[in-house]
C-alpha cells in the first residue's frame, strides 16, 4: 500500500532525509520512530503531498503523490498531530465539510456520518460545537473525520500526544478496530508502549536515515528480554540480558539502587543510536 524507494530531502545545508526506503503491507500498522528532528514530519509531509520531495518515489496504493496528486490524496486519510477542526463548527459540520471536499453526495455523507459517529462513540455529540469537547473526544473525532470518505491508508501522527493514559488505550482499541476492517496504518509516537502494543513492524529512523527495521519482538530480541537500569557515577546506566536469572545475578552484590524490568522498543533504539527516541 505504501512503497517509498530512496526518499530525500534537503532544508538549506541540512539533509532531513538522506535515501529513505520501506514497504508497507495491506492491512498493517506500520511504527515509524525517531527523536524529534529525525525526519519523521518530513516523511509524512511528503508522503501526504504537504511538502514536495527532492529524490526517490513515493507511490500510495499504486500512485505517485506528485504526479497524480488527486488520485492519491483520495487513497488516505491524516490525523495531524495538532487538532485542526473548526471549533466554532459542531461535530457533523466539521464531517460534512470533509465529505463535501471529497465530492461525496449529500446522502452518502449523511449515512457516513452516523456510521463513523457510532464508531468512534460520539453519536451523542453530534450536535455538540466542537470546543466544548474533551482532548480525547476531539481525537476520536479527527480520526472519524480522515475516515470519512473511506480511504485504504490512514496516516496516525502522535494520535495520542497530550492524552491520559485512560483516554490512549480507548484511542488504542480504536486504532485496532480500523486496522481490523482492512486499513493500513502509518503511525508516528513519542509512546514506547503505543509502538509496542499497536505495530506490526517498525522503522527506527535518526538523522534522516532508516537505522533498522523489523517487528517489535525481533528488534527487542537483539538486545535481550531484560534490563537492569542502575546508577554509575551518578549516570543512569542500561545492561541487558537474556533471561532474568543472568540479571538477578548481575544485580547481586550491588550496593548501589538496582532496577530489573523488561527490555523495550527505547532500549533497542538506543542500543543502536546512543540516542532516546524522546
Amino acid at each position: 500500500m505504501i512503497e517509498v524507494q530512496n526518499l530525500s530531502k534537503t532544508f538549506g545545508d541540512r539533509a532531513a532525509l538522506a535515501g529513505v526506503s520501506f514497504t508497507v503491507g495491506p492491512g498493517t500498522i506500520y511504527g515509524y520512530l525517531g527523536p524529534n528532528g529525525a525526519g519523521k514530519t518530513t516523511t509524512i509531509r511528503i508522503l501526504t503531498g504537504l511538502t514536495r520531495r527532492d529524490g526517490g518515489t513515493v507511490l500510495l496504493n499504486g500512485y505517485d503523490i506528485e504526479r497524480e496528486p488527486i488520485t492519491c490524496k483520495a487513497q488516505f486519510g491524516l490525523v495531524p498531530q495538532h487538532t485542526n477542526l473548526d471549533a466554532e463548527l459542531t461535530v457533523e459540520e466539521n464531517l460534512l465539510i470533509h465529505g463535501l471536499l471529497h465530492h461525496m453526495a449529500k446522502a452518502d455523507i449523511e449515512r457516513r456520518t452516523g456510521e463513523l459517529l457510532d464508531y468512534v462513540e460520539m453519536s451523542d455529540r453530534r450536535k455538540v460545537l466542537v470546543k466544548t469537547l474533551s482532548g480525547g473526544m476531539k481525537r476520536r473525532l479527527l480520526i472519524g473525520r480522515a475516515l470519512m470518505h473511506t480511504p485504504s491508508i490512514l496516516f496516525l501522527d502522535e494520535p495520542t500526544v497530550g492524552l491520559d493514559a485512560a483516554i490512549r488505550r480507548r484511542i488504542w482499541g480504536l486504532v485496532r478496530k480500523i486496522q481490523s476492517d482492512g486499513t493500513t496504518i502509518f503511525l508516528t509516537t513519542h509512546y514506547i508502549e503505543e509502538a509496542e502494543f499497536l505495530a506490526d513492524r517498525v522503522a527506527f529512523l535518526d538523522a534522516g536515515k532508516i537505522v533498522a527495521e523489523d517487528t517489535p519482538v525481533n528488534l527487542m530480541a537483539d538486545i535481550g528480554e531484560w534490563a537492569v537500569d542502575f546508577l554509575d557515577d551518578n549516570r543512569l546506566q542500561t545492561a541487558y540480558f537474556h533471561s532474568r536469572d543472568e540479571a538477578r545475578e548481575y544485580v547481586t552484590g550491588r550496593m548501589d539502587g538496582c532496577t530489573v524490568r523488561r527490555v523495550n522498543l527505547e532500549d533497542a533504539f538506543i542500543s543502536m543510536t546512543g540516542r532516546k527516541i524522546v
